[in-house]
C-alpha cells in the first residue's frame, strides 16, 4: 500500500484523500516548497501532517494562535502521534521539558509562534537538529497573517523568511483558507518560496447561501432571522465592542440563548466563551472578528455580519466558519450607507499611495458583492479570480424566496461606497 495511503488510513482514519491532497503531499513529502489554499474543512492539515510523518525529524507548525495549537496538538496525541506546543502561557519547566523532548528526537510535530521560531536560544536549538538531519519541514499555518494588507495581519510573520536563509534543504508548505492573487504573491516573495508549486482549490461553498440588505431595525433584522435558526449555533459579528455587549445583552433580555466575545475581556473570559459555544447547545455568539480563526465546530449554521467587511478576505474567512459539516448554512450581510467610514478611516491614516491603491482594490471589490445585480456567489469567486457561470439558485439575487428581504437593499447600493459620499463622511469622522 502506498505509504501516504497507508498513514491517512492507519492514522487518521480516512479511507481516501480529497482533491488535490495527495498531490500536495506527495510534492512536499519529495522535498519541494508549497503555497496551499483550500477552504476551511478542506483538510489543509493532513498536508502537512501526512508529510511530516513520511519525513525523518520533526515537523515544526508555525501557528499565529495558541488555542488553534493546542487543538491540534491534542488531536495528533489522540491518534498516537508525538505532538507538543511552545507558548507564552507555559511555565517555565513545561517548556524545558518539551525542548528536552525536541532534543532527544521524540517530536514529530512541534507547534509555536512565529516570534518563539526566531528567538535567539530556539534558533541555537534548530541549528543543532537542522546539522543533523532532524528538521522534516516548516508548515506555515494561516500565512495570509503575512500579507500586510490582509484582514488578520500579523507583522512576526515577516520574521519567517529566516527559513530559506538559514535553513534551505528543509522544504516549507504554506496553506491558508483564504488568498487573492495579490496576497498569493505576496506570500510568495515573503516567505522566498521560489519555485514553490501553487496549489488552488475552488473557493466556493455551495452549502452556503449568501444574502446581503440594508439595515434598518437592528433588533427585528435580527431576531426574524434567528427565527429561522431555533435551536442552531451561529456567529454574529458586530464592527465594534460596544456593539458585541449591546446585542449580547439585547438578545438574551430577549431570551436568545447568547455569548460574546471581543479582545477587550481577559483571556479567561475568552476562553470560558469559546468552549461553551463549542459544546452541542445551540448558543448564539456575538462578537467582533478577533473570534473564529481555528474554530473546529463542523454545525455552525449562520453567520451574520452587522457592517460592511473590510475585505472580501475577511468576509470568505469569516463565513466560511459555517457548514464545515457540507449542511445548508445561511450567511446574511447587514449594512449601513455609514459603514464606508471603515474604509474612509484606513484611507484617512496613510499617506502611502501604494497602501491606499491596495486599499482601494479591496473597497472596490466589496462595493461590486455588495451592489451587484448578477449572482452574489459569482461576484464573490471572481474576486479570487475563479470564474463561475452565476445562477446559483441560492444566493438572494438568485432565489425569490430571499427578494422581500432585499427590495430597499437595490436603492441602497447606489449610495453606498459613491466616492463623494465617501468623501463627506471622511471629512465628518475626521473633524470628529
Amino acid at each position: 500500500m502506498d505509504p501516504a495511503l497507508k498513514i491517512l488510513r492507519e492514522t487518521f482514519g480516512y479511507t481516501e484523500f480529497r482533491g488535490f491532497q495527495k498531490e500536495v503531499i506527495d510534492h512536499v513529502g519529495g522535498g519541494g516548497h508549497a503555497l496551499v489554499l483550500m477552504p476551511t474543512g478542506g483538510g489543509k492539515s493532513l498536508c502537512y501532517q501526512i508529510p511530516g510523518l513520511l519525513r525523518p525529524g520533526v515537523t515544526l507548525v508555525i501557528s499565529p494562535l495558541i488555542a488553534l495549537m493546542q487543538d491540534q496538538v491534542q488531536a495528533l496525541r489522540k491518534r498516537g502521534v508525538a505532538a507538543a506546543c511552545l507558548n507564552s502561557f507555559q511555565a517555565e519547566v513545561e517548556m524545558r521539558e518539551v525542548q528536552k523532548g525536541l532534543m532527544a528526537h521524540e517530536l514529530k510535530f512541534l507547534y509555536l509562534a512565529p516570534e518563539r521560531l526566531v528567538q535567539r536560544h530556539f534558533q541555537s536549538l534548530l541549528k543543532g537538529l537542522y546539522e543533523g538531519r532532524q528538521v522534516a519541514l516548516f508548515a506555515i499555518d494561516e500565512c495570509h497573517c503575512i500579507a500586510e494588507w490582509g484582514h488578520d495581519f500579523r507583522p512576526e510573520y515577516r520574521q519567517l523568511s529566516v527559513l530559506a536563509e538559514q535553513y534551505p534543504e528543509v522544504p516549507r508548505i504554506a496553506v491558508t483558507a483564504t488568498a487573492d492573487v495579490h496576497t498569493r504573491q505576496e506570500i510568495g516573495e515573503s516567505l522566498t518560496l521560489d519555485g514553490a508549486r501553487c496549489f488552488v482549490s475552488s473557493f466556493d461553498r455551495p452549502n452556503l447561501h449568501y444574502c446581503a440588505m440594508e439595515r434598518k431595525a437592528l433588533m427585528p433584522q435580527v431576531e426574524n432571522f434567528l427565527q429561522r435558526h431555533c435551536g442552531q449555533s451561529g456567529i454574529v459579528y458586530c464592527p465594534t465592542r460596544r456593539m458585541v455587549e449591546s446585542l449580547a445583552m439585547r438578545l438574551q433580555i430577549a431570551g436568545w440563548p447568547c455569548l460574546h466575545y471581543h479582545a477587550g475581556l481577559s483571556s479567561a473570559l475568552r476562553e470560558q466563551a469559546q468552549n461553551q459555544f463549542l459544546q452541542p447547545s445551540g448558543q448564539i455568539m456575538i462578537a467582533t472578528i478577533a473570534f473564529g480563526m481555528g474554530i473546529d465546530k463542523p454545525d455552525i449554521r449562520f453567520v451574520i455580519h452587522l457592517a460592511a467587511p473590510r475585505s472580501l478576505e475577511g468576509y470568505y474567512q469569516e463565513t466560511g466558519r459555517a457548514g464545515r459539516d457540507g449542511q445548508v448554512s445561511e450567511v446574511l450581510l447587514l449594512h449601513h450607507p455609514e459603514d464606508g467610514l471603515l474604509f474612509c478611516a484606513e484611507e484617512a491614516g496613510t499617506g502611502n499611495s501604494s497602501r491606499q491603491l491596495v486599499w482601494q482594490r479591496k473597497r472596490e471589490g466589496v462595493e461590486r458583492f455588495i451592489r451587484t445585480q448578477r449572482c452574489r456567489r459569482q461576484v464573490l469567486l471572481d474576486y479570487f479570480g475563479e470564474s463561475h457561470e452565476g445562477h446559483c439558485g441560492t444566493c438572494d439575487v438568485c432565489h425569490p424566496a430571499y427578494q422581500h428581504w432585499t427590495g430597499s437593499f437595490k436603492r441602497l447600493s447606489t449610495v453606498l461606497f459613491a466616492p463623494s459620499y465617501r468623501q463627506s463622511l471622511g471629512r465628518n469622522r475626521i473633524g470628529q
